[in-house]
């Protein structure tokens, strides 16, 4: 893998991935450095004995145009398939339909979507960035060395941050003493998340006739009484039809998961969001066996209010994410898109001129989609 190149993504989320393609696209020499083993950040996917399970990203659905988009073109390679028209919510302990209209998933997860947009790319995987610095008219991009990846540095001409605001703050505030606009800075320590757990439950082949007469597939839970703790259930299991094990995904509120964010044994933590789940359904508290993942950048809480930040002091840098302008798909599709089109007229030493962003944005989202297809 060339270490020396025109781009460096950190970050293999949505935003990441989408900046990236769009780069690779438009001629550019690009890589991708994440830290997990996968791809798509918060979409997700758990690896189960004979099934899996979404505990991030709970489903796909058109939030705008550019998620029209990439549904249809996943939905055209068998990536995505209609999981239901109908999720509900518990009001005053009673049921009642939120909007109704398609929500997507795949069947061998949601992360099956990130690998489509990963098509083609040069991923590092398993390695993080640890410190960006400008060396004459080059980024050197410091990497934890491994096994696998020996080679400890990249060097490009520009880099996006394609990462959680806290963590894109941890590589760009040193680069204060070399120019770095202040005003970045203060502007990327404004958002703010919200943490959430995410228990993982399989049970008895047996429960899934129970399952079946259950009149949700998925419920919201903010603000119910009789489950204070719990902001969200999907029998997971029902978006992969089949002699699967039935696998409950039950999500924490924010104002839990910051209770006891760093907890050392997650185990309890399950135990008593799945308590509260048996209120509603009582085999819910008998599980044959429970997983718990904690995300601390869940849910953006406070967004920036523009598609990305740039600057080229001390070099060409663009921070990018759902974060910047909201805490939706569209967002993150939208940023990366707009992060390759700031990244572009650096490298070409022009400005940014774009008068109907909205038009171009969707011209490039099915372009891309095109390629990939």
């Amino acid at each position: 893998m060339d270490t020396n190149v025109d781009t460096v993504v950190i970050g293999a989320g949505l935003a990441g991935l989408i900046c990236a393609q769009q780069l690779q696209q438009s001629g550019h020499r690009v890589v991708v450095v994440e830290k997990s083993r996968g791809v798509g950040g918060r979409l997700a996917t758990r690896r189960l004995q004979g099934t899996c399970a979404d505990h991030g990203v709970r489903y796909l659905d058109e939030q705008g145009p550019l998620t029209h988009n990439l549904i249809q073109a996943l939905w055209q390679q068998d990536i995505l398939h209609r999981w239901t028209d109908q999720l509900y919510c518990l009001q005053a302990e009673t049921l009642a339909v939120t909007e109704s209209k398609p929500y997507y998933t795949a069947t061998t997860g949601l992360t099956a979507a990130a690998k489509f947009l990963a098509s083609g790319l040069a991923i590092r995987h398993g390695q993080r960035v640890q410190a960006l610095t400008p060396i004459d008219d080059r980024w050197q991009i410091s990497l934890e060395a491994t096994a696998a990846q020996p080679t400890s540095y990249l060097t490009a001409g520009s880099v996006v941050v394609a990462v959680p605001a806290p963590q894109a703050l941890t590589l760009v505030q040193p680069l204060l003493e070399y120019g770095f606009p202040l005003e970045l800075v203060q502007a990327i320590q404004t958002v703010e998340f919200d943490p959430c757990y995410s228990v993982i439950a399989t049970y008895p082949l047996e429960q899934q006739s129970e399952i079946d007469q259950l009149p949700w597939q998925a419920i919201s839970l903010e603000g119910a009484t009789q489950t204070p703790d719990l902001a969200w259930l999907s029998l997971d299991s029902t978006k992969r039809p089949g002699t699967v094990p039935p696998v409950l995904v039950a999500h924490s509120t924010a104002t839990f998961a910051q209770s006891d964010l760093e907890a050392n044994d997650l185990r309890p933590i399950g135990q008593h969001l799945l308590a509260q789940a048996a209120t509603l359904v009582p085999w819910l508290a008998t599980p044959t066996e429970v997983q718990v993942h904690r995300w601390r950048y869940a849910f953006t809480r406070r967004p920036l209010q523009q598609r990305y930040l740039a600057t080229e002091l001390p070099l060409p840098l663009v921070c990018s994410g759902d974060w910047c302008s909201g805490k939706q798909v569209e967002n993150a599709v939208e940023s990366g898109l707009a992060a390759a089109c700031q990244i572009s007229a650096f490298l070409a030493d022009r400005p940014l001129l774009i008068t109907n962003w909205e038009a171009h944005a969707a011209e490039l989202m099915s372009q891309l989609t095109a390629t990939l297809v």
